[in-house]
């Protein structure tokens, strides 16, 4: 499927462009195309307006960026763990920066496989394979060679992820000139930009490729390169570059566009998919043609200057990224002059030396990755917008027993609250469907999860979701109410009502599924003897190991008793649904919640004094009234429940996937307990070595499988939060500093912009082990109480307002 296309100069006078789409389709296609697609706020792959040009755009000096960096190109053998990420929200990639033959592995976040998948199995559980469920996927790879400049023609390479300008970058010498190309994904120009600069008198000859990974036929059209195709599920897609070279000559050869004597060049790529977030119209836009959009695109972007391009995206990120800065101390000058691998290296094999640059790197590079793969698209995925082929494990899908949820466990607290909005959308535009399915399916016979009661309302989902309104694997009847805990805790760092106002549906259907799903229970007080009815949840699995039929799991009864609460609470501020709040507040007061077992000491996960599963399970599902909720918090839960919860973290371990260890991280900074938090939060940082548990050359957390390692996002992200937890804990009405303050960053440092539940943003500073200054601003929220060790001082502020103080004074 081509188009023919006409050349597009370029704002300088000597540039050759190849790419783009004829006039009449670029003038069609700038206009009001795409228009009103979204059901709620994410953006389709459409064409949009010129976006706002930004003047007195300042890079930061890469003297005093926060960067990754490496002495030689990443190993396409190994991209997914060398190869450093770009994105804009949508589209991603993973770049090599190999100067004889760089490459780029492009995805869409829409560019899935799959249907809706709503028919059962002979076991009442859904199909889970990457036809029927569906599998995200690469969407294509681009290559710009340079066949002279081989390895052993070059010196003084140097590779790096700038994370402070959001810019991928390498630099070399090859017969005294130096070379410079950078990569980025803009979000406001929606392309991918790969420029190639030098300095010396130098020029660049080589070409430029384009393939997809479904076997497209990739053609010129006009002067540019692009391919189409439609998946079996009826998704369409495309993709396209173009090339702007400055002097010399750009021309298409085949399957190629050759480039000689350019001093400058400017490679733009873009494309996308006909995916929309609309079950009534099946989640596609029929009108629209990805192919005309990504020829319109990245026309666009290649008639501007490469420095125009540059600044637009550095302002549009630097717009996010300076939302929060971290200082925990300084490293050495023996530990900046290592690159970034054997950095990780050094910091696991020596305990004993502290480099708090390093780690406040890991969280801005957390950071990085929200910001780059969570903007107004879909919400990050299993591996977030990185892929390395099309047969990701579990398909790179939603998981809802843990990992999206642990995917967003940063942006609030990061200063990046804008970039959670993917997740709630996402929800959104997944409801209807998920409604319909629950309605339908779920009492099947055939379920063992179903309701016992025959009762079913609300929605739910399954452990997996696609984007197509489809469910896979096994019934999750709890994942409802962790997905509104995601969607709840928002709300609480915000106080945003249009928000609560957006989101009300999908907590009020999920308060119905558990109104028409707890049953009755009798339980006998192991003190007093006596017994008495409790509402429980029916048969059900705790994720993920342990019977497959017990009642009453702590997970889901800590989940429903959290979503309730959220109910009554939500009500009562848009002042609706009155009586429905007060019938689930009743429910509330009607649920069983857990005891401590007599045997074990540990808080318990069944309705059992025994452990019904793993001692060591990767999953803390018990604890999640503690992390991430906080019914049991120090505050209001005695000694005995803390001292369960904390027995059951001790029984848990110190090592196990990064997700895992981040999970345990957060719960013992919770409980004050710095050096623990502190060393899981290390294990999460330890170099993935001989296929095992940790952090790869380009930061990516692995996951072993044992003769492998696998990619999966989670852990950068919960890692990254934990950091964040140790420095400062809250929720509505409480704000504590430095809870969890390990010795390694007590002597001095710094953090700004960091989220507060409550809707507040806080400035800390701290030396010697003590908060030395903390100002507090309101975000929407009013009055807290800010905690400093046995200091306390009540705040009340109207939004907009701050305050500083003095803890301890």
């Amino acid at each position: 499927m081509t188009d023919d296309a006409a050349q597009q100069p370029g704002d300088d006078p000597g540039a050759t462009v190849a790419g783009g789409p004829s006039r009449r389709d670029f003038l069609r296609l700038t206009g009001a195309a795409g228009a009103g697609l979204a059901l709620v706020g994410a953006r389709p792959f459409a064409a949009h307006a010129e976006p706002v040009r930004p003047t007195g755009v300042s890079l930061v000096a890469e003297a005093e960026a926060t960067t990754l960096w490496y002495r030689t190109p990443a190993d396409e053998g190994k991209i997914i763990e060398q190869g450093l990420p770009i994105g804009n929200g949508r589209l991603g990639g993973l770049v090599g920066c190999d100067p004889v033959d760089d490459f780029v592995y492009l995805t869409d976040a829409s560019f899935w496989t799959g249907t809706r998948n709503d028919v059962l199995q002979d076991d009442g559980q859904f199909p889970y394979g990457p036809t029927d469920f569906g599998s995200f996927g690469l969407l294509a790879k681009v290559r710009v060679a340079l066949p002279g400049h081989p390895p052993d023609a070059v010196t003084d390479y140097r590779r790096q992820l700038d994370l402070s300008n959001g810019v991928v970058s390498a630099t070399y010498r090859h017969q005294g000139v130096r070379y410079r190309r950078e990569i980025y994904a803009s979000h406001p120009d929606d392309v991918v930009v790969i420029r190639l600069t030098q300095s010396g008198g130098g020029t660049h000859e080589g070409s430029v490729s384009l393939a997809g990974t479904h076997g497209e036929t990739t053609a010129g059209a006009g002067t540019g390169l692009s391919f189409a195709g439609t998946l079996d599920n009826g998704l369409r897609y495309a993709a396209a570059v173009t090339v702007v070279g400055r002097a010399g000559t750009v021309r298409v050869e085949g399957s190629r566009i050759t480039f000689a004597g350019c001093r400058e060049l400017l490679v733009v790529v873009s494309g996308g998919t006909n995916y929309a977030p609309d079950p009534d119209r099946g989640y596609r836009d029929p009108a629209a043609d990805p192919l005309a959009i990504a020829r319109a695109k990245v026309a666009a972007a290649a008639k501007l200057p490469g420095t125009t391009l540059l600044t637009t995206h550095v302002a549009d990120y630097h717009r996010l990224y300076n939302r929060m800065t971290i200082r925990l101390g300084e490293s050495s000058k023996t530990q900046r002059a290592l690159d970034s691998w054997s950095r990780i290296t050094v910091r696991h094999t020596d305990p004993s030396q502290p480099d708090p640059e390093l780690e406040a790197a890991y969280l801005q590079f957390g950071r990085y990755l929200t910001i780059t793969g969570s903007r107004d698209s879909l919400p990050l995925n299993l591996q977030g917008l990185w892929l390395h082929n099309n047969t990701p494990d579990w398909y790179s899908d939603y998981h809802t027993d843990i990992n999206v949820q642990m995917n967003y466990w940063l942006a609030d607290r990061a200063g990046l609250g804008e970039c959670f909005h993917a997740l709630a959308d996402y929800c959104l535009s997944q409801l209807p469907s998920w409604t319909a399915q629950t309605g339908r399916l779920f009492n099947d016979p055939r379920n063992r999860f179903r309701n016992s009661s025959g009762r079913v309302a609300g929605w739910t989902v399954a452990f997996s979701t696609n984007i197509h309104g489809g469910l896979g694997w096994w019934w999750h009847p709890a994942g409802n109410a962790w997905l509104c805990n995601s969607l709840w805790q928002h709300y609480e760092f915000t106080q945003d009502r249009a928000y609560l106002e957006k989101i009300y549906p999908v907590l009020r259907g999920a308060a119905e599924f558990w109104q028409a799903r707890l049953i009755t229970a009798t339980v006998t007080d192991p003190e007093t003897g006596a017994s008495r009815e409790v509402l429980v949840d029916d048969a059900d699995w705790s994720p993920e190991h342990g019977p497959q039929d017990a009642k009453g799991i702590t997970y889901a009864q800590e989940l429903a008793w959290d979503l309730f609460g959220q109910i009554g609470t939500a009500a009562a501020r848009l002042g609706r649904d009155g009586a429905f709040a007060e019938t689930v507040t009743a429910l509330r007061a009607r649920l069983h919640l857990p005891r401590v077992s007599p045997k074990t000491g540990w808080l318990e996960e069944w309705m059992s004094p025994d452990n019904l599963g793993e001692q060591t399970h990767r999953h803390l599902s018990p604890l999640i009234g503690f992390f991430p909720g906080d019914r049991i918090n120090t505050d209001t839960a005695g000694d005995e429940l803390l001292d369960g919860v904390r027995e059951l973290l001790t029984a848990r371990g110190m090592d196990s996937f990064g997700w895992a260890c981040a999970w345990r991280s957060l719960c013992w900074a919770r409980l004050r307990e710095a050096e623990k938090a502190y060393q899981l939060y290390l294990t999460v940082l330890r170099p993935s070595m001989n296929n095992g548990n940790g952090t790869a050359a380009n930061f990516f957390d692995m996951y072993s499988q044992g003769d492998r390692t696998i990619f999966q996002i989670d852990a950068n992200l919960g890692g990254a939060a934990a950091v964040l937890e140790m420095l400062l804990y809250s929720r509505p009405g409480v704000i504590e500093l430095l809870p969890a303050l390990p010795a390694a960053w007590a002597a001095d440092g710094e953090v700004t912009g960091v989220g507060a539940r409550g809707g507040f943003e806080v400035d800390l500073r701290w030396r010697g082990g003590r908060a030395t200054s903390a100002t507090v601003r309101s975000v929407g929220g009013t009055a807290t109480e800010l905690r400093h060790g046995s200091w306390r001082r009540d705040i009340t502020l109207r939004p907009g307002e701050s305050i500083t103080v003095t803890p301890g004074r």
